[in-house]
This record gives structure tokens, C-alpha cells and sequence, in this order.
């Protein structure tokens, strides 16, 4: 199922072909296999739960140390947006609080002032969270991922091998004459 969604489309001769060779950029960014596939998610998850101006750039800085599909890479970034942004992060701060025992602040005011007051106590738990969330919720995910990759690819072969043996059944019960 999963690598029906990814299926390879035949190379040769088109834009995006020509647009990597004039910038000298490796084919391996955008193949589409489940090693690269699932290390573009991870990559794009673990930059996207980082609270930081420029994800995508950080994504590309990541391109010369591990080969990953970059377009999915970047669209795993973009989940984090302005209207994901402040719920994603609230839990992030809770999650930081709670791996901490904090009990976290009350009376939240939403202006600079509070804010840069009560910076240093909104920071901490927040990037404990975070690296949470990129670390260990990253990984897990990275994890089913490709598990159900490894499956769906099982469960093709089984179902065409039983197509196979069908039509040889089908063939072998036609009386010659």
C-alpha cells in the first residue's frame, strides 16, 4: 500500500531531471525507497518539533550527512505551521514540565512583558519537551513506519504469489482435446 502512494515514475529526459543535473545535485534526494522515504520523515519530523525560525534550511544543512528523500523531508517540516505551531509547542512545554516535575506557570498573560519575564521558566521545559518529541516520538514513529513498509511489501508478494498459483491451478484444470 505505502510504496503504491510512492510509485516510481520512469526517469529520463524531464525538468526535474535537468534541473539536477544544471545544480550538480545527487539523484539519491529524491529517490523513492523505503530507507529514503522513512529517513526523510524522521529527518522532517525531528527538525519540525524544534521550536526555530527556518526548519527547511535546517533540513538542507542535514542533506551532506545522511541521504533522505528531501521533498518529503520538507513536507514533514511544514506539519509545523502557524496554526499547528502554538498547540504543538503547549504540549511540547507540558511534556518538558511534567519530565521535569515542574508544575509549570499560572496566570499566563499574553504580552512581551510577561513573556520576556518569565523567559528562562518557559525555555527550559520547553526544549526538554522538544527534544522528547524529536528524539524519542521521532524515532518511534520512524520505527512503524517502516514496519509497515517491510509489511505492505510482504503482504503484495503473498497476494501476488497467490495470484500466481491461481492462474497455474486455472491453466492446469483445462481439459487438452
Amino acid at each position: 500500500m505505502i510504496r503504491k502512494v510512492f510509485k516510481k515514475k520512469p526517469s529520463g529526459g524531464n525538468k526535474i531531471d535537468a534541473f539536477l543535473e544544471k545544480y550538480n545535485l545527487p539523484k539519491a534526494y529524491l529517490a523513492v525507497n523505503r530507507r529514503m522515504i522513512t529517513r526523510g520523515v524522521a529527518v522532517g519530523l525531528f527538525w519540525g518539533f524544534i521550536p526555530m525560525p527556518m526548519q527547511m534550511l535546517a533540513v538542507m544543512a542535514t542533506t551532506p550527512f545522511l541521504r533522505f528523500n528531501v521533498p518529503i523531508a520538507i513536507s514533514m517540516v511544514w506539519l509545523s505551521n502557524p496554526f499547528t505551531m502554538p498547540p504543538m509547542y503547549y504540549m511540547e512545554y507540558l511534556t518538558g514540565n511534567f519530565i521535569l516535575g515542574r508544575d509549570g506557570l499560572e496566570d499566563i498573560e499574553l504580552t512581551m512583558a510577561w513573556f520576556t519575564e518569565n523567559f528562562d521558566d518557559i525555555l527550559v521545559p520547553l526544549y526538554v519537551g522538544t527534544s522528547f518529541y524529536s528524539i524519542v516520538v521521532t524515532g518511534i514513529i520512524y520505527v512503524i513506519l517502516n514496519r509497515l513498509w517491510v509489511n505492505s511489501v510482504h503482504s503484495e508478494n503473498k497476494e501476488r504469489k497467490h495470484k500466481r498459483r491461481k492462474k497455474i491451478n486455472k491453466k492446469s484444470d483445462i481439459p487438452e482435446i
